[in-house]
């Protein structure tokens, strides 16, 4: 049976003692060609990308089934976190499930457990601080180690202490370290003996590792022989041990199974002293699959000579436990994702700005990427007018078109969604049409309790000014984006300019103008995702360093055309005025029904009250440029763990429309 197979690991990119369990790109590179030999269809997918991301791509990919190679990074859960979270996806995936993952990674709680069920174990205590070590009662001497690692992290010659003095040296030394726990056991004289477990092909043959180079202290499987000395550590098997030695071994990995409930696979530790006998040192559940790895030296034993065998009866194994692996538990098929946008070919400038929010061929060409890089297969549409006949087949639309005509243009593609019945990324019509329109978005902004600059809308050049108003006032067009007909002397001070800037702005754009007092104080933009629960970015500062009395975020500043404006992210603001604009972006993304993403700007008044300029549901998305973009850099977030965050919601709402 071929099948689509996502292969869950975390990528080793440094040899730290961080990534020490992590799978090298050899490994992945080895697991991925076996798999591929096989005839199936490799996902390779790095579980060290940031969740959102993870998750879309597990939704999307169409997997019949996820390896599970990934260890995780923190916690003493760690190794139990990507099974639970394929189990909440309804993913099959291989290996023992999140209670185990998290039991085994316990040192002291699984030889706890399997002393009751009859296995010898060292005799043990677990520290969390050095004051505990006054209840030590064991026989030196020991060995003490960190309780939630593995791959021998925290591991050396001097890990073995012959007395209390060199116990409270090592125990200090790596609970600074390793402050979850450090595990102190009595140390075993011997060999280090492993026994592979493969579901279906039992207990296989054990092996012993055999250490060349200068011998330690201690012979010991340490972490300076595993990370930096490979060539130095021979895996032999079978074993040189005794039948009776032999007999023991596969009698207690039979009895450590059954006790924790491992599945598919594993590797079991032991210490075998000179007089044979036997002693579980640990239990893996994720063992490495590296080539050479203890487990195909022993499956070979069986006849199973090559990584594609090892790894297929691994699959077999995963596979027995679905019922109808043909459709209940199965992920949904790698979806079609049209990335609607209108295409900029016009040079912007000051003559021609009819073309300004829309997206370069560059700019369309990445987010294709990006939907790509998460398990989709991107069509880039452009919102013409035969875009409806081109969406029949399209899954998810990942939305950035601005329309062309009317004052709500913005909502013309949204509509046209709705009305097919396709999920798409972002704000609804409705919504999108009361963003565009920056009068209706200040009173509503307004009611949900967010100050805004006092304001009045002017259809005509001669429309009588609100006593309540003050200059200097801003003039700008109530129904574009992108600053769209903001300048410099968008700023008047006078009645005379103002009406000659009003009647400017009725001739080109043929829409009202908005009129509003100037605001005197530090501008900010901010960045919200979500549609259930926000996540509100890094707050942007823009800086005006052009000397002018009243500067402000003009359309040649936003094409890249003006040096003397700074960009500050994270803003230096004070925890007061921080806490101040994130409530007011979370009321005003609310209050105008946004949802998925949008960017938010405000600017301070005289008296530093924060208040609301607009927002833009449909923010740029150029990468290393978009202000949004340059904000989720800020919180850690790359191009593709944006995009990809920004579609989860669709792909959510989709699979709740076919439910």
């Amino acid at each position: 049976m071929n099948m689509r197979i996502v292969f869950l690991h975390n990528l080793q990119t440094e040899p730290t003692p961080e990534q020490a369990e992590f799978d090298t790109p050899e490994t992945v590179a080895a697991i991925t060609e076996a798999l591929e030999q096989m005839g199936h269809t490799v996902i390779p997918l790095d579980a060290s990308s940031t969740l959102p991301y993870l998750v879309s791509s597990l939704q999307t990919a169409g997997a019949d089934l996820v390896l599970n190679t990934a260890e995780g990074t923190h916690g003493r859960g760690r190794e139990g976190f990507y099974p639970g979270l394929l189990e909440q996806l309804d993913l099959p995936y291989t290996g023992s499930d999140a209670y185990v993952c998290t039991l085994t990674l316990d040192k002291r709680m699984t030889n706890l457990a399997l002393a009751t069920a009859g296995v010898q174990v060292p005799r043990s205590v677990l520290l969390t601080k050095t004051s505990q070590l006054s209840q030590v009662d064991l026989k030196y001497p020991v060995i003490a180690k960190p309780n939630f690692e593995g791959s021998s992290k925290g591991v050396d010659q001097n890990s073995v202490a012959v007395d209390a003095e060199e116990l409270h040296v090592t125990v200090k030394r790596l609970l600074s370290d390793y402050p979850m726990g450090v595990l102190v056991e009595e140390f075993i004289e011997g060999r280090d003996v492993t026994v592979p477990y493969i579901e279906g092909l039992g207990v296989l043959e054990p092996a012993h590792y055999e250490f060349a180079g200068p011998p330690g202290r201690f012979s010991i499987y340490d972490f300076e022989l595993k990370q930096h000395r490979p060539d130095d550590v021979s895996v032999v098997c079978p074993a040189d041990v005794q039948p009776s030695t032999k007999k023991k071994l596969q009698s207690f990995t039979k009895v450590a199974i059954k006790a924790l409930g491992i599945r598919d696979f594993c590797r079991v530790d032991y210490r075998v002293t000179p007089d044979g006998d036997v002693f579980l040192i640990e239990v893996n559940a994720l063992p490495s699959l590296e080539p050479g790895a203890a487990i195909y030296l022993s499956a070979a034993q069986n006849g199973y000579t090559e990584v594609k065998d090892v790894l297929g009866a691994v699959l077999k194994s995963a596979l027995k436990r679905q019922k109808n692996v043909a459709g209940k538990g199965k992920a949904e098929k790698a979806l079609r994702v049209a990335v609607i946008h209108n295409l900029k070919r016009a040079t912007t400038n000051g003559s021609d700005d009819s073309e300004a929010e829309f997206d370069s061929q560059a700019t369309v060409d990445a987010l294709c990427q990006a939907v790509q890089a998460a398990g989709h297969r991107a069509v880039a549409l452009e919102a013409k007018p035969e875009l409806p006949s081109q969406l029949a087949d399209i899954d998810v639309a990942f939305n950035i078109a601005e329309g062309r005509q009317g004052r709500y243009r913005e909502s013309q593609i949204p509509a046209l969604l709705e009305l097919l019945n396709i999920p798409f990324t972002g704000s609804e019509a409705g919504s999108l049409a009361v963003c565009h329109d920056k009068a209706l978005a200040k009173r509503l902004v307004a009611q949900a309790g967010v100050a805004t600059a006092r304001f009045q809308v002017m259809s005509s050049a001669r429309t009588p000014l609100d006593k309540g108003l003050h200059f200097p006032l801003l003039v700008k067009p109530v129904a574009e984006g992108s600053s769209k007909g903001v300048a410099l002397r968008s700023v008047v001070t006078d009645e005379e300019s103002l009406r000659e800037v009003v009647g400017e702005l009725l001739d080109r754009y043929s829409q009202p103008a908005l009129v509003e007092e100037f605001l005197s104080g530090r501008e900010f933009t901010v960045g919200v995702l979500g549609d259930r629960k926000l996540r509100v970015l890094p707050i942007m500062e823009i800086e005006f360093h052009d000397g002018s009395e009243h500067p402000i975020y003009s359309f040649d500043n936003k094409q890249g055309e003006d040096s003397m404006v700074k960009f500050q992210v994270p803003a230096k603001v004070d925890a007061k005025l921080h806490k101040r604009l994130e409530q007011s972006a979370r009321a005003a993304f609310r209050a105008l029904g946004c949802r998925d993403v949008a960017r938010i700007d405000f600017r301070l008044d005289s008296r530093g009250e924060v208040n609301f300029i607009e927002c833009n549901p449909l923010p740029g998305l150029s990468p290393g440029f978009s202000d949004l973009c340059v904000i989720a850099k800020a919180a850690g977030l790359e191009y593709e763990d944006l995009v990809a965050q920004i579609l989860a919601p669709a792909i959510r709402r989709r699979r709740m429309k076919r439910s």
